[in-house]
């Protein structure tokens, strides 16, 4: 970092007015480039020397500690931004002196600022998931500052590669996120960037040359037999049976727990042969959604139409939290010998393989149920088990077989 500086008066002898004088300028000079900035103040070339007013008169004296004062600002500026960890320029030195410095926009003041924005179109633009990530992502990037750098914030112009891959390290290190979790904080950070790069405030991508990539997983999902085990299966508890009712609802639908856990009964209409169909917006993405009902999804829904939580509301199901959802599906696992890890999640990964995909239904069908923007998306969740990859061999075998015959 240059932090040195020189700096001088002098006479601009270019600009003589018309009394004869030359007015005085200060010049800045830093690393060779230097700004020149006018004093407000000018004098006959005879009563200039050596940079001051020469003589021990009363004007000079006076025009001589007004110059001296003029130095001491620039100082206390060169001082203060020495203090916040910037470059010296000759031009950010000089901006400091006037007051024209840039305004400092710091990494924390964009993200917060970014995130309190998008809380306010929580609902509309983005759900509160998407809002709770952002928080986590700034709680994180704030700690990697402070453990790193000894620093609150940082101004956005000093984030570069080295940042983004020393990031990178504390949150697999440090705060143990798998490859994927990683790769999700760094690109909310990624967006807060973009936003710098968007309106001006850095010109450089540190991006540029960074690279985190999205490692496929394999999506988990309940067998055919899984499946019937569980709707088999009755529990005495009635928290255990009502929490393996709406799982058995998601398998069958593909609704995501929090489109269960709002879905109203405004949103089941009747099809033109009277079918039930479900017609509502993903919470998480607002997506149209589109789901005729399975004779097993309609048995479900009409099973807590007149319960007591469901008649005081628009509800359609008693839905408790995820978190409790989570830990009662673990029970249930338990109880029916399932060995498979029961999440409520899982119960979509369910429906689009096992329950749609495995019986023959389009992956553009099952996409448009899902409420994906892309096809791509269901291919993740669309796990093609080896049942299938065998039945479809075995037909293949048939046909060939007859192919051969009919020569």
């Amino acid at each position: 970092m240059k932090n040195k500086f020189s700096l001088i008066f002098f006479q601009k002898k270019g600009k003589k007015n018309s009394s004869e004088s030359f007015p005085i300028y200060l010049r800045i000079t830093v690393s060779k480039k230097r700004v020149e900035i006018t004093c407000g103040k000018e004098c006959l070339e005879e009563e200039w020397e050596s940079g001051k007013f020469k003589g021990n008169s009363y004007k000079a004296k006076a025009m001589n500690a007004y110059l001296r004062q003029i130095e001491l600002q620039v100082h206390d500026a060169h001082r203060k931004i020495l203090a916040l960890g910037k470059d010296i320029t000759a031009d950010s030195l000089a901006n400091e002196f006037l007051g024209k410095a840039e305004e400092e926009r710091t990494l924390k003041q964009v993200f917060e600022n970014h995130n309190k924005e998008m809380e306010a179109l929580v609902g509309s633009d983005f759900s509160k998931m998407t809002l709770l990530r952002y928080q986590t992502a700034l709680r994180h990037v704030s700690q990697f500052m402070r453990e790193k750098y000894k620093l609150s914030d940082i101004d956005i112009k000093k984030i570069d590669h080295k940042f983004l891959t020393d990031y990178d390290f504390f949150l697999r290190s440090v705060r143990k996120c798998a490859n994927n979790s990683a790769v999700k904080y760094i690109k909310n950070l990624k967006k807060i960037i973009k936003i710098c790069l968007a309106n001006g405030w850095i010109i450089k991508d540190p991006f540029a040359n960074f690279k985190a990539t999205v490692k496929e997983i394999d999506r988990v999902c309940l067998t055919d037999h899984e499946v019937s085990t569980l709707e088999q299966t009755d529990f005495a508890n009635e928290r255990l049976q009502r929490v393996k009712d709406i799982f058995l609802f998601s398998c069958y639908t593909g609704l995501a727990y929090i489109d269960i856990y709002q879905l109203k009964k405004t949103e089941v209409v009747l099809g033109r042969q009277d079918e039930r169909w479900i017609i509502s917006n993903r919470q998480k993405t607002g997506t149209p959604t589109r789901i005729p009902l399975l004779p097993r999804a309609v048995v479900l829904l009409e099973k807590y139409a007149n319960h007591t939580l469901c008649c005081n509301s628009e509800k359609l199901f008693p839905v408790s939290s995820n978190q409790k959802m989570n830990a009662y599906l673990k029970e249930i696992a338990d109880v029916c010998g399932i060995s498979t890890i029961l999440t409520f999640h899982l119960a979509r990964h369910t429906f689009a393989t096992t329950i749609t995909l495995m019986n023959d239904v389009p992956i553009e069908t099952v996409s448009k149920m899902l409420g994906h923007k892309n096809i791509r998306t269901t291919q993740h969740y669309a796990k093609i088990m080896d049942k299938k990859v065998d039945s479809d061999m075995a037909k293949l075998t048939i046909k060939l077989s007859e192919g051969k015959s009919n020569k």
